[in-house]
């Protein structure tokens, strides 16, 4: 809508315009982000290609000039032969179509969006707390229980099928970690990234400030648990919830922030057992229109009651340039299968890019939050090594093995390479 309805970030009526960072983060493949740029090469992404073009230096990291980046996805689009670029506001569902709008979803459109969906299926900001990876806790300090032996997950990871990890404080351990929390630094948002607190999405750095017993009454509250250690109550415990079936990325609980990422390092790792935690999401609260996917969604991403309606972007519940930029992808090739009368293609669970299709499909409905790329994610290795280097190495052969065996099943290649049927049959 561009060019005709402004927002309250972009500057210009250009195709991707970055209006945040300019980096899309890693290029090497032990790097979940840089894996997932490989395999979307291999898919043939023009707007990587595009990024290559803008790049400028920042070590291993894909930064780019953002007009020149901008100036070549526009032109490209807007010289293509078979593209037709209408200007102004769609406030309806297309089909056949994909939606791919993020943060600043017009009112007009996430109101049918809304309405097709049910009223509880999107949400309008994000509150997200922090991630780290089960290899990284120190289960000799953290123990597995839940409030009055309640809420266990059966057949979850652990002798005792514990859903809930807990790192006990006592009072000492307490005071110090408010006090870090209380002096932390944060993120300054952007005027349009402003979002009202609920009490149900208040920064934990936010509570503190209240009063130094208000986390402790909150989401560290010792009620129902013990410390196995001491056979006592704690003074005050951290929570962590699964995230994932297999039980490699656990969530804290309540701990919506906006601190900034070395300050969500410093604090959190404070927290006993964490010492050394891996973080594998950090922590956010900003403006984000985003789709409960899991709940609303097929696995392909589309509407339930109509395959050629598809979702793309951050709006599908993904975090990041890369990812939104990949299930764009994804979708594009869908629909173009769709109507040449193909099956919907989803790459491997051992891909990034089919583990972050598969964690918008299978991740709770209750507790879905956005969800950036990350090993994680992935499926454990049949013999994992214990050097982490090693390990990622692996992970990225898995990955581009299986979508290299995906891609020549499904007769895949990118729209430069080779055109698809209705491409052929417009010719």
């Amino acid at each position: 809508m561009r060019g005709v309805r402004g927002t309250a970030a972009h500057k210009t009526d250009k195709l991707a315009e970055l209006v945040c960072s300019n980096t899309f983060k890693s290029t090497e493949v032990t790097n979940a982000h840089g894996l997932l740029k490989a395999e979307m090469r291999v898919l043939g992404s023009i707007v990587l290609q595009a990024a290559d073009e803008a790049r400028v230096p920042a070590g291993s990291a894909l930064a780019v000039d953002r007009d020149v980046f901008s100036a070549t996805v526009h032109d490209r689009i807007m010289a293509h032969p078979r593209i037709t670029v209408e200007r102004g506001e769609v406030n309806t569902i297309p089909s056949p179509g994909i939606i791919a709008t993020g943060p600043l979803t017009s009112d007009a459109l996430a109101e049918a969006i809304r309405a097709r969906l049910g009223v509880e299926s999107l949400a309008f900001y994000d509150a997200i707390a922090p991630i780290v990876s089960i290899e990284s806790i120190d289960e000799t300090v953290a123990f597995r229980a839940a409030r009055w032996d309640k809420e266990t997950m059966e057949g979850a990871a652990g002798e005792d099928g514990g859903a809930y990890l807990n790192c006990a404080m006592n009072k000492e351990q307490y005071e110090a970690f408010i006090d870090a929390l209380s002096v932390a630094d944060q993120f300054t948002a952007h005027e349009f990234d402003k979002v009202p607190y609920f009490e149900g999405c208040m920064p934990a750095e936010e509570m503190a400030r209240r009063g130094r017993e208000s986390l402790r009454f909150g989401p560290m509250k010792p009620i129902g648990i013990t410390d196995p250690h001491t056979g006592r109550r704690p003074w005050a415990v951290v929570q962590l919830r699964r995230e994932d079936r297999g039980g490699r990325m656990w969530n804290l609980v309540g701990f919506q922030t906006r601190l900034k990422i070395p300050e969500q390092q410093r604090v959190f790792r404070t927290i006993p057992g964490l010492e050394n935690a891996e973080f594998l999401r950090f922590g956010s609260i900003h403006r984000n229109s985003y789709v409960n996917s899991p709940a609303s969604l097929t696995p392909h991403l589309s509407l339930r009651d109509d395959p050629l309606a598809l979702f793309a972007g951050q709006l599908t519940g993904v975090e990041g340039y890369t990812e939104s930029t990949a299930t764009g992808l994804l979708a594009a090739i869908n629909l173009d299968r769709l109507l040449s009368g193909l099956e919907v293609v989803i790459p491997p669970s051992e891909t990034m890019l089919g583990a972050l299709y598969r964690y918008l499909r299978e991740a709770d409905p209750k507790h879905f939050q956005p969800m950036n790329a990350n090993f994680g994610l992935l499926d454990e290795l049949a013999d994992p090594p214990r050097d982490k280097g090693k390990k990622r190495e692996l992970y990225a052969e898995r990955s581009l093995a299986a979508l290299s065996v995906w891609v020549e099943q499904n007769g895949l290649r990118s729209a430069d390479q080779v055109p698809t049927r209705r491409a052929q049959e417009k010719r």
